[in-house]
């Protein structure tokens, strides 16, 4: 096979390989968000049968437990994760980026409890980035 046919070859095979990285990443992203920080538990809703709605997957909702003692700050509901959300326009994707690796949102200032200060590496932020974006 001649050079210029193996560069042709190869080309072709250029969209798989981004398809399949993408769908790697996105992957990666729901491993992370969904069984390391477990954003499920705060963030979805559950049915009376005690099973997370999937129909609000990630959607936000009115938190079920609440600290024994005041904690300032505390908030009694959890925002929507999905792109559909306001904080998607409000930060924009940069900001959130960098909100998931330093733990520190727009105003220089950790999220209100209850959220936990995460801080993902740039990589991992990125899956998670990409798989919240693949959401409805």
């Amino acid at each position: 096979m001649r050079i210029s046919h193996l560069l042709i070859a190869f080309t072709l095979c250029l969209p798989a390989v981004a398809a399949d990285s993408k769908e790697a990443l996105i992957a990666r992203g729901k491993y992370l968000v969904e069984e390391v920080a477990k954003c499920q538990m705060c963030h979805t809703p559950r049915l009376e049968n005690g099973e997370y709605d999937k129909e609000k997957w990630l959607k936000g909702m009115v938190l079920d437990f609440a600290p024994m003692k005041e904690v300032k700050g505390w908030h009694k509901t959890s925002p929507d994760l999905t792109p559909s959300a306001r904080i998607w326009s409000r930060w924009g994707e940069a900001t959130i980026l960098k909100y998931l690796q330093t733990g520190l949102a727009q105003n220089g200032k950790p999220a209100d409890p209850p959220m936990p200060a995460y801080k993902f590496s740039a990589p991992d932020a990125e899956a998670v980035l990409a798989y919240l974006k693949s959401l409805k």
